[in-house]
């Protein structure tokens, strides 16, 4: 028989008959989807806080993401020319507030490096400062990068922005150290997030839609063509969580009528993005099928 534990080998302390014993009667679990049940176990028992919990559900989605599930997409970019002056982009960066920028020069798809926000600064100092000459290097990665591989990138190599590109070349969208980090402790709000409500639900090219998880049912029937009822809750995460009747973990999926909502990013107390797709003619029949999916 397998040993359950073999890193107690590897320690060089000699086992107890106890634990010899427990492993003999109480195998550890042999699947992912196994652990994530032994784990919510423990946290139905109080062994472990709903926060703990969340974050190492994080760590196991953020195996399964890739850069394209959680970029922000190309048309959402807030970018700079480089043929522009400070004079007239400093505005748009006092605006955004965002403390990097991707620069580029004549075409959107020609991003030709970073600006750091606090290198205008230097703008204020220097006669003779050049944007050009305050760009730091830009890192291109494909759209199917696995988030964890990107993770370990970013903390190598000290970077915090990719540029993500399709398979064309082109540019697809933009990631941060951030967007992964959230992945595994939820949101990190600070005082630029803003919820301005024409960024509650955003597209992308393949036709799948991240929706946070406040969006009013009223805008989401709106943008969708549906006709959800608000009888007895507001937010679309509110009518997830109902069908579901109890909190979903990430990475579970509902069918409502002719859309697939996955829920990308949540903790133990609530939802807050949904990835929303149309059904294929083929998927999942009735009119709605709630389950998890662990991998």
């Amino acid at each position: 028989m397998n040993d359950v534990y073999p890193s107690r080998k590897l320690t060089g302390k000699p086992r107890s008959l106890l634990e010899r014993l427990t492993d003999l009667i109480s195998p550890g679990p042999d699947s992912r989807s196994e652990l994530l049940e032994v784990l919510q176990d423990a946290h139905s028992r109080n062994l472990i806080d709903a926060d703990s919990l969340s974050m190492i559900e994080g760590v196991f989605q953020v195996t399964d993401l890739c850069a394209r599930d959680i970029m922000v997409p190309r048309a959402q970019i807030d970018a700079i020319n480089i043929a522009h002056s400070p004079e007239s982009f400093i505005p748009f960066v006092l605006e955004k507030a965002h403390s990097r920028y991707p620069v580029y020069d004549g075409s959107r798809d020609h991003v030709i490096g970073i600006l750091l926000a606090k290198d205008l600064l230097r703008f204020y100092a220097e006669e003779d400062f050049d944007v050009r000459g305050m760009l730091r290097p830009a890192v291109f990665i494909p759209e199917s990068k696995p988030l964890n591989v990107l993770l370990h990138d970013f903390r190598v190599n000290r970077n915090h922005i990719a540029i993500v590109v399709d398979e064309y070349g082109g540019i697809a969208g933009l990631i941060t150290i951030e967007d992964v980090l959230e992945q595994i402790v939820g949101d990190i709000e600070d005082e630029y997030d803003f919820d301005e409500e024409e960024d509650n639900i955003i597209g992308s090219p393949d036709d799948r839609c991240r929706v946070r998880a406040l969006t009013e049912i009223a805008q989401f029937n709106k943008v969708f063509g549906t006709q959800y009822s608000d009888d007895e809750v507001d937010t679309i995460g509110g009518l997830i969580t109902h069908r579901f009747a109890r909190v979903p973990h990430r990475g579970e999926k509902v069918r409502i009528d002719n859309l697939i909502f996955e829920v990308l990013r949540g903790d133990a107390r609530q939802i807050h993005v949904l990835l929303v797709r149309r059904a294929p003619h083929t998927a999942l029949s009735g009119d709605s099928e709630a389950g998890a999916e662990h991998h």
